[in-house]
């Protein structure tokens, strides 16, 4: 019996001159300069095309306002209100109906215990030291530290330090580890290096408030005792941490493997990806930098967190790039330069990327944080 809804693949269809390999020996075709642009879909896991130009497809010299333009946010310079303000809350920078991403600089611990019935929360520290107390146990953090907090679980930030940074995404969907496949499931990462949780009820008698949100909404409740009180738990719902440092990155010597192969983290309708120093390709004509590409079904966020972000030219630390769905980009005038011979044996950035099915909706009042200008990156110097 045929399948009607099975769509059947037309590739390979080859027109004109092109290379048989994607992102390997399109350096010159016929002693033509070229450039090679993807157009894929379904975030890098659909049918594909691969264009080559004569020219950088990111070569634009004017970009009117709209919603079809890329910005770039210095969060460095946002002032969310728990900076200052203890029962203060994170700073929204863009949302859409699955996800918020959000800012904390949180300089003193929470005086609240709080508990989202909307959303499941991912922490990750940019900035900064302490203990993440939930209703299952603490957990330490330290800079690199992503925390995945369930929906429904009580907790507090406590930071021992001053100097603060978090990246928040709450998704409206369970986060969940992705499936690796056929690389195994200790691939990327080992579970057994993901932390969980011991019991450890604090005894206090004083008065104190749990911050519940629904609907975007809070109401405060008073227990006349500390919440955390549990002396032990089981199941598979906990909040759980992982390090950076410890996510070992997929390589491959003759070809520029896509970012979905670094997804960390996965929810309804969006991903998580880790961007950790890696070896570049060793194969003379290999791609040592990201390949021109049309995202066309997802909004790509990168958040920029340590190092030398090897295809982005003026980025700082804290800074997060925002591409709508279909716009072309990839790597910056200087990175192009050195797309098929580095100095260098690795590259040396750490990065959290999130790829957005449905739109976001970037926060028009953010100031001077909020870089109208990020287009004109991209022109040649």
């Amino acid at each position: 019996m045929v399948d009607k809804n099975r769509i059947l693949p037309v590739f390979p269809l080859v027109k004109g001159k092109t290379v048989k390999q994607a992102h390997a020996g399109f350096k010159e075709i016929d002693g033509i300069p070229t450039y090679e642009h993807e157009h894929g879909r379904q975030g890098f896991f659909g049918k594909v095309s691969h264009l080559y130009h004569k020219n950088p497809p990111t070569d634009f010299i004017k970009v009117d306002d709209g919603p079809f333009k890329p910005y770039m946010i210095d969060t460095t310079k946002v002032e969310p209100t728990d900076k200052d303000d203890a029962w203060g809350s994170p700073l929204t920078i863009m949302e859409n109906n699955d996800l918020k991403i959000r800012i904390s600089k949180r300089t003193e611990p929470m005086p609240f215990y709080y508990k989202s019935t909307d959303s499941d929360d991912i922490w990750f520290v940019h900035k900064g030291k302490g203990v993440m107390e939930t209703i299952y146990g603490p957990l330490t953090f330290e800079r690199g530290d992503y925390i995945v907090i369930p929906r429904g679980t009580i907790y507090r930030l406590v930071p021992e330090t001053n100097d603060n940074h978090f990246l928040l995404i709450e998704s409206t969907e369970e986060v969940n580890i992705p499936d690796r496949g056929m690389l195994g499931p200790t691939a990327l990462f080992d579970p057994a290096v993901l932390e969980t949780p011991e019991p450890q009820p604090i005894d206090d008698d004083r008065e104190w408030v749990v911050r519940f949100k629904r609907q975007g909404t809070y109401t405060h409740y008073t227990f006349p005792h500390n919440p955390i009180d549990v002396i032990g738990w089981k199941g598979d719902v906990t909040p759980i941490k992982l390090s950076i440092r410890d996510f070992r990155p997929v390589n491959s010597h003759r070809y520029h493997l896509p970012p979905s192969v670094h997804t960390t983290w996965i929810s309804q309708g969006f991903v998580v990806c880790s961007f950790v120093p890696r070896p570049y390709e060793s194969s003379e004509d290999a791609l040592k930098i990201p390949f021109f590409h049309s995202n066309v079904e997802y909004d790509e966020v990168i958040f920029y967190h340590e190092g030398d972000f090897m295809s982005r030219d003026n980025v700082g630390e804290g800074f997060v790039s925002f591409h709508p769905a279909g716009f072309t980009h990839g790597p910056h005038p200087k990175a192009l330069k050195r797309a098929f011979k580095q100095d260098k044996p690795m590259t040396d950035e750490y990065a959290v990327m999130i790829d957005s099915r449905r739109p976001l909706e970037v926060s028009k009042e953010l100031g001077e944080a909020l870089m109208e200008e990020y287009w004109k990156s991209w022109q040649s110097e």
